[in-house]
C-alpha cells in the first residue's frame, strides 16, 4: 500500500488561482463559434458570447484569461478591432488556416467576454510586427481615465470608463513566430517597449510578462535576464513580473512537429510516452527556476507557464490550420499531473494557461454549431478549483510504485495537497497505471487531528475513452466512495487511469 503523509503544519508558498488559467487565439473556432458567435446568432448568446460556454467556464472557475495569441498576437493591430465592425478591417490569418479574419472580436469584446467570465485580463501585445507607440497606445485606450486621444477614442467607440489590463505580455515566442530574435535583442527590446506600460491607475498596475525560453532553452533565460537586469535598479527586479515558459507535450516523436501522434488512437507504450513527457515540465521548472533564482533569489518574478499541454495530430477530416483536436482520459492525467506540478511549484509559478480553451489542442470545451461538451480535461480543471488561492501543504509519497518501463517509465501516483482558508485539505492524485488500481493511506504527521472526508470525485475510464457530441458524457466527474476514514486519515482505492479529488476537513 502506498503512503499519502500530509504535514499539515508545514504550510508553504500560496497557490495562485492564476495557475489554473486559460489561453484563447484566433486560431480556428477558439474565438469565433466556440466564445464567440455574435448578436445575431440563434445559438443563445449575451452581447455576442455563447451563454452555454460562458456558463461552463464560470462553473470551472476560469481564473484569468490570456488573448488575442500566441503568434496571431505580434500579427494583430488593435486599432482593425474597434470601432464599427461593419468598419473594421479584414486581413488573412497568415499562421493559422489561411482564413480572412474580420475583427469583429476585438478589444472591447474581449473585456465584454472577461466580465462575463468574471476572470481577470491577460493581454498580449504586438513586438513582432508592432511599434512602441502601437502598444503604448494600445494601454491608454484600455486604461486611462481622463482626457487623452485614446481614452476619447474609447468612449467615441461607447465605453465611458477604462478597463483593467492585469497582465500584459510584450511580445509572443519571440525567439520563433514573434521575429526570429536573439535573447539579447529581444530584452533590449523588451526594456525599450515595457517603458511605454503605463501604469495609469495605481491602485490597479499592470504586472508585465517577458518573453521567456522555448521549452529547455536556459541560454535564452540566462541571457534575457542577465540584460534586463543590467544597469537596473533593484526594486524594479528586471522590470518585469513575470518571464514565461512554453512548452507542450508531442506524443509520438519529440521533435518532429509533423508526427505528433492521433489524439484517440494511441498504444499503451505510447500512452506511458505522453505521461513521462509530460512530466518533463517538471524539470523545466526546477532548472529555469535556478537560473531566474540567481538574478531574483526573492521571486518576484512570476515564472508564467502561459502555454502548455498536449499537440496531436488534427482530428481527420479537419483544416490543418484549425488544430481541433479531440480529448481523451491521456488529455485528463496530463493536465492533473501538470497541475499538481504547479501547484508543488507554486512559490515560482504564479501563472499556467493551457492551450487553448475551445475547440484548438488541448481544450476544456469543444463545440459544434449549437451543441457544447465539456472534455475530460474540462472535469480535471473543475475538480482541482479548490486549490486556488490556498496554501500548499508539504505532503510526501512513500512506497509508491511506478509505471511504464525503460525510459518511459514514471511515477505511478502523482499528487498536490493544499489548505484553504478555512481549513479544509484539498487532495488531488493521478494514477497513472492503465492496469492497476492502487490502495493508498492518506495520513497527517499531526496525530491529534482528526479529519473526516467533506467531499470526493474522480475522473476515470480506458486510456483513449472521450466524450462526443452523440456520447458527451462518457467521461465525467463522478461521486467517489472507495474509501475508509480511519481516526487520523483515509484509506483509498484509486482506479487505474484515474484522477482524484478529496476535500477532508476537521
Amino acid at each position: 500500500m502506498a503512503k499519502l503523509l500530509i504535514n499539515n503544519e508545514s504550510k508553504k508558498s500560496k497557490i495562485a488561482p492564476e495557475i489554473y488559467g486559460h489561453f484563447s487565439e484566433h486560431l480556428g473556432r477558439c474565438i469565433y463559434e466556440g466564445l464567440y458567435v455574435g448578436d445575431n446568432s440563434d445559438i443563445p448568446n449575451v452581447n455576442g458570447m455563447r451563454s452555454d460556454v460562458v456558463k461552463a467556464l464560470k462553473e470551472m472557475k476560469i481564473p484569468v484569461l490570456r488573448w488575442p495569441g500566441g503568434c496571431f498576437a505580434d500579427e494583430y493591430h488593435w486599432m482593425d478591432g474597434i470601432g464599427p465592425k461593419e468598419k473594421r478591417k479584414k486581413m488573412i490569418n497568415t499562421h493559422w488556416g489561411g482564413v480572412v479574419e474580420d475583427n469583429s472580436f476585438g478589444t472591447h469584446e474581449f473585456f465584454e467576454l472577461t466580465k462575463q467570465l468574471g476572470c481577470k485580463t491577460y493581454v498580449n501585445a504586438n513586438m513582432g510586427s508592432g511599434t512602441v507607440r502601437e502598444m503604448s497606445e494600445w494601454v491608454e485606450y484600455m486604461t486611462f481615465n481622463g482626457v487623452s486621444p485614446m481614452a476619447d477614442l474609447r468612449k467615441e467607440n461607447g465605453h465611458e470608463e477604462p478597463w483593467t489590463v492585469d497582465y500584459l505580455g510584450v511580445g509572443n515566442e519571440n525567439w520563433g513566430c514573434g521575429g526570429n530574435m536573439r535573447p539579447t535583442y529581444y530584452a533590449d527590446e523588451y526594456r525599450r517597449y515595457q517603458t511605454y506600460v503605463r501604469n495609469y491607475n495605481g491602485s490597479k498596475p499592470i504586472s508585465k510578462i517577458c518573453c521567456g525560453p522555448n521549452v529547455d532553452d536556459y541560454n535564452w533565460t540566462k541571457n534575457v535576464l542577465e540584460t534586463c537586469f543590467d544597469h537596473t535598479p533593484p526594486q524594479f527586479h528586471g522590470f518585469m513580473d513575470g518571464l514565461s515558459l512554453h512548452y507542450y507535450t508531442l506524443p509520438e516523436t519529440e521533435d518532429d512537429w509533423n508526427v505528433k501522434g492521433s489524439a484517440t488512437k494511441f498504444t499503451e507504450e505510447v500512452f506511458y510516452q505522453t505521461l513521462k513527457r509530460s512530466l518533463f515540465m517538471d524539470e523545466l521548472i526546477r532548472k529555469h527556476g535556478a537560473i531566474m533564482d540567481q538574478y531574483d533569489p526573492d521571486k518576484k518574478i512570476g515564472l508564467m507557464v502561459d502555454e502548455w499541454g498536449i499537440w496531436t495530430d488534427v482530428e481527420p477530416g479537419t483544416n490543418p490550420g484549425f488544430l481541433y483536436q479531440q480529448n481523451t482520459m491521456r488529455d485528463a492525467l496530463v493536465a492533473g499531473m501538470n497541475l499538481n506540478i504547479f501547484n508543488k511549484h507554486s512559490d515560482r509559478v504564479r501563472m499556467a494557461c493551457i492551450a487553448q480553451m475551445v475547440n484548438v489542442l488541448q481544450s476544456v470545451i469543444l463545440t459544434e454549431n449549437e451543441k457544447m461538451i465539456k472534455t475530460p480535461t474540462y472535469h480535471v480543471f473543475k475538480m482541482f478549483r479548490y486549490h486556488q488561492g490556498a496554501n500548499l501543504l508539504d505532503s510526501e509519497l512513500i512506497n509508491n510504485s511506478k509505471v511504464g518501463s525503460g525510459k518511459n517509465e514514471l511515477p505511478k501516483l502523482f499528487e498536490s495537497v493544499s489548505e484553504d482558508e478555512n481549513g479544509v485539505v484539498t487532495v488531488t492524485l493521478t494514477n497513472n497505471s492503465l492496469e492497476a488500481a492502487e490502495d493508498v493511506e492518506i495520513a497527517f504527521t499531526s496525530d491529534s487531528d482528526s479529519y473526516k472526508v467533506a467531499e470526493a470525485s474522480v475522473v476515470t475510464g480506458k486510456m483513449a475513452d472521450h466524450n462526443t457530441f452523440e456520447n458527451p458524457d462518457v467521461v465525467t466527474e463522478d461521486k467517489f466512495t472507495d474509501y475508509n476514514e480511519k481516526e487520523n486519515g483515509v484509506t483509498v482505492k484509486i482506479p487505474a487511469c484515474s484522477v482524484l479529488m478529496f476535500r477532508l476537513k476537521k
